[in-house]
């Protein structure tokens, strides 16, 4: 029986909002220790640069996972409902979360402490590969089509809610400790931190109810597919390219501007950690007062026009932001962070009202998290490996910048031979009744 009550749309906008921010803090975490700590604990034998190349091929393999929890979350997500699963994936990421921050060094264990390393990072992919198509559709199927664009922002906004928290935590540690203490055990304490954070998610996302358009779906007696993937490939495959195009440039510039950034700034640029954490701390700031205003604009304009300004937008500061860098000047650094992130934030805000209007009820949550995470191995994933491979090769910056240029480009191409869906009714989505209203 479909539930009676339904949660205020500001209930459900903190409660995705909230855990959005968690699972994200849990996993730019890893990236920012990734750049910062565990060449050192984890790969102690190896040269600095080829350290921090296996460090974030750790990272990359979280990536990877990322289609599968998407895969499987889908799934359920569109068979059972999108609460059931949010809830899920909120434990999934924290239990694992807590327990890298448990586990021995390599000084400990040897090679085994990289091994179980690697193996929480999966289950944190895999978690995360579930959560973020549930966050934005319990918002887009709640709020109303005139300012859905605004609402499912929010849940975007943990993003650089969650690196702001994780890169706090660190830049704080970092100020309050010593080298050696930090690496000895202080590291450790965010890892930590997961758990009580993850119990204040559980505690806020029990409280709300099932998205109303899923709802009504079941009570209209619409069929689910047996395997919505099937489905979603059957009948949305232009719209799963469309999504993985869409998010070429936003996922390769972000972990370029966040991740790669901490390895530039303080091998390359010669700047200390807390200069360039703090620069990132104040971008992300910034970044998530702006998602949802881009998300509002998006409203107002479309979600194409606002993509395309975000994607050309990345795609010509990347020209402006290593030289940037390379001044060593923390108001340069800030500034080149924080105008990429407000940048990228332009792709961002509209996307998960974008996503969630290209596809029908009972296949959406496989249709956004496939084509979203799909993107997330080649786009994501290899980014921050493929910047360290291109400065350890040609010793210059560069390429790193021809490489997101490149990754705008496709973008730019996809968005553009893409429809305009704002306003665009997602219970007739793939029904008869959007056929009749459309000719």
């Amino acid at each position: 029986m479909a539930e009676k009550t339904r949660t205020p749309i500001g209930k459900i906008v903190g409660a995705s909002l909230i855990g959005t921010t968690i699972e994200w803090y849990d996993f730019f975490l890893y990236g920012s220790a990734a750049a910062l700590i565990f060449p050192k604990l984890f790969f102690p034998e190896s040269e600095p640069l080829v350290g921090t190349l296996l460090a974030f091929l750790t990272y990359a393999v979280g990536f990877v996972a990322r289609p599968l929890g998407a895969l499987v979350f889908g799934h359920y997500g569109d068979r059972l409902g999108r609460k059931k699963l949010l809830v899920l994936s909120l434990m999934l990421m924290g239990a694992a979360t807590f327990l890298i921050g448990c586990l021995p060094t390599h000084t400990a264990i040897g090679v085994a402490a990289p091994l179980l390393l690697t193996a929480l990072r999966l289950v944190q992919g895999f978690a995360l590969g579930g959560e973020w198509g549930g966050a934005v559709l319990i918002v887009s199927e709640h709020g109303d089509a005139e300012r859905r664009g605004f609402w499912a922002s929010w849940p975007q906004a943990g993003a650089p809610g969650g690196n702001l928290l994780a890169t706090a935590v660190l830049a704080l540690l970092a100020a309050i400790q010593s080298d050696e203490a930090f690496l000895s055990w202080g590291w450790r304490i965010p890892f930590l931190l997961s758990g009580v954070l993850v119990l204040i998610g559980l505690w806020i996302r029990l409280t709300i109810s099932e998205s109303p358009v899923f709802q009504q779906a079941v009570a209209n007696a619409e069929p689910a597919p047996s395997m919505p993937i099937v489905g979603v490939f059957r009948h949305h495959w232009r719209d799963v390219l469309i999504a993985i195009g869409a998010r070429f440039a936003e996922n390769v510039s972000y972990y370029v501007l966040t991740a790669f950034v901490l390895v530039y700034a303080t091998t390359t640029a010669g700047l200390t950690k807390g200069v360039v954490l703090n620069a990132v701390l104040i971008g992300s700031a910034v970044h998530f007062v702006s998602i949802p205003m881009w998300g509002a604009l998006s409203d107002r304009l479309g979600r194409r026009p606002v993509y395309l300004l975000g994607a050309a937008g990345v795609g010509l500061w990347a020209f402006a932001f290593f030289p940037l860098i390379d001044t060593r000047n923390f108001a340069a650094v800030t500034l080149a962070v924080t105008v990429g992130l407000v940048l990228h934030g332009a792709m961002y805000g509209p996307q998960a009202a974008f996503f969630s209007e290209l596809f029908a009820t009972r296949m959406r949550y496989s249709g956004v998290s496939i084509g979203s995470q799909l993107a997330s191995i080649v786009a994501g994933g290899l980014a921050p490996l493929i910047a360290v491979a291109l400065l350890d090769r040609y010793d210059s910056s560069l390429p790193v910048m021809l490489y997101v240029a490149g990754a705008a480009v496709l973008t730019l191409i996809t968005v553009y031979v893409s429809r305009e869906t704002r306003g665009r009714d997602l219970v007739t989505i793939g029904t008869r009744d959007e056929t009749k209203t459309t000719r």
